[in-house]
């Protein structure tokens, strides 16, 4: 399955906790669109948060994001990994 990178701006001051609960909030729902999502990151600072998922496509990532209440900014396709 395809996996895709995508980015959230606007994040300042995010916790671990707020993280977790953002992350989580996708996990619920993520069967419905075929959608699994492994890993996310954020930068407080920058407010900049990364989420790692394999989805059969980006529009499929960007509803569940939308459902779980924070749109991405950005979804880039990851065709290679080492």
């Amino acid at each position: 399955m395809p996996q895709f990178m995508d980015v959230h701006h606007g994040m300042e001051g995010i916790t671990a906790d707020q993280l977790n609960q953002a992350h989580q909030a996708d996990l619920d729902i993520e069967k419905d669109e075929g959608v699994h999502f492994e890993k996310a990151w954020a930068d407080p600072a920058s407010g900049t948060v990364y989420c790692l998922s394999e989805a059969p496509s980006a529009e499929a990532v960007q509803r569940i994001h939308e459902r779980a209440g924070h749109k991405a900014d950005e979804i880039h396709p990851v065709p290679l990994t080492v």
